[in-house]
């Protein structure tokens, strides 16, 4: 008897030193591995001032410059193994040049971060999804598909009307929700459906896939997206049933959002059908402490005219957007942003 309680006993103090010591591990490998990268990030930073300054600042002629940079990775490869290749030498050099206020320490952003950031030639969308890649903490593998389908012009063409205040305030605090229309992307992209353009696609199957690959599809709806059913039933006078395509909750505006997937142009009558839902979730669904339900239509295209009679004058909080299957053309969606700044 006195056997089992020692035992007993042994068996507590081990779990419970296996614990402990399991968590200091966990914290000092994290730690760790914060300040190798941290290291390595200040190194290659420090490794780009010395290429720049002994170009005279780009100074010298660009053949000349990477012929310089081949025996460079040679003699430093020869030394120090991987990590000094051309292309490495060159993203340091880079580096260097888009970030000369560089505060080590000062982010949670790995090299490789880094190296899609330092491609972006304007300072304003590159701040943006800096800024961004921190608040969200996206891996890179995120942060590249964000910068592949143009996330930065998008936020600037949901609403209809980017200005340069807009601007200004994405490239200093990133993507901020303080209103439904926040969190609005004009056009949205499932691009990793694969489904290829121009492709023939039932709604159903349409809302089928994207259920199916959820976690992109919270990725690509934004910050705060909550999933809470498809096909959600509303019922009216005890035996009409209507069904919602997509609920979600969006945390941050602690709001329902409703979407409906549309596999043509917006028209009229589906802002009717939104309304409806709208209307039903605030009277029936939310609580007290839960802000107005936001309903969103996707379709595949919209027009100034139809949009202007379809939405105009509803009380609610209703929005209309287009959705791709394939990532967005930038130049296109970079034209159109500057279109629409100029009118500002």
């Amino acid at each position: 008897m006195l056997t089992n309680v020692i035992e007993k006993n042994s068996d507590k103090v081990i779990t419970n030193m296996y614990n402990q010591i399991s968590n200091v591990i966990t914290q000092n490998k994290t730690k760790m591995v914060y300040q190798i990268n941290n290291t390595l990030v200040e190194t290659n930073f420090m490794i780009g001032k010395i290429i720049v300054e002994n170009e005279q600042n780009g100074n010298i002629r660009a053949d000349y410059g990477k012929d310089i940079l081949k025996k460079l990775s040679k003699k430093l490869t020869n030394k120090f193994g991987t990590g000094f290749s051309l292309s490495g030498l060159y993203n340091m050099r880079l580096f260097y040049i888009r970030y000369k206020n560089f505060q080590p320490l000062a982010g949670n952003l790995s090299w490789s971060h880094y190296c899609y950031l330092i491609y972006i030639d304007d300072d304003d969308e590159r701040k943006f999804y800096e800024k961004e890649c921190i608040n969200s903490k996206w891996s890179k593998r995120e942060l590249k598909r964000q910068i592949d389908s143009s996330l930065f012009h998008r936020l600037l063409l949901s609403d209809g009307k980017a200005n340069k205040q807009k601007v200004l305030e994405l490239s200093k605090k990133g993507q901020t929700i303080n209103n439904p229309a926040d969190v609005l992307k004009e056009p949205y992209v499932f691009e990793f459906l694969g489904i290829r353009e121009n492709k023939p696609i039932l709604e159903s199957d349409l809302e089928k896939n994207l259920i199916n690959h959820l976690s992109a599809f919270l990725m690509e709806l934004g910050k705060g997206f909550m999933y809470v059913g498809n096909q959600v039933r509303i019922t009216l006078d005890n035996n009409t049933h209507y069904y919602v395509d997509l609920c979600f909750y969006n945390k941050i505006l602690r709001s329902y959002v409703l979407m409906d997937l549309k596999m043509d142009d917006m028209k009229p009558e589906y802002a009717g059908q939104m309304n409806m839902y709208v209307n039903y979730y605030n009277k029936e669904i939310k609580d007290e402490f839960d802000n107005e339900t936001v309903g969103i239509i996707l379709c595949t295209g919209k027009k100034g005219v139809t949009m202007e009679y379809a939405l105009g004058g509803l009380s609610n909080n209703i929005f209309a957007s287009t959705y791709t299957y394939y990532i967005p053309n930038k130049e296109e969606l970079i034209s159109e942003v500057e279109k629409v700044l100029e009118k500002n």
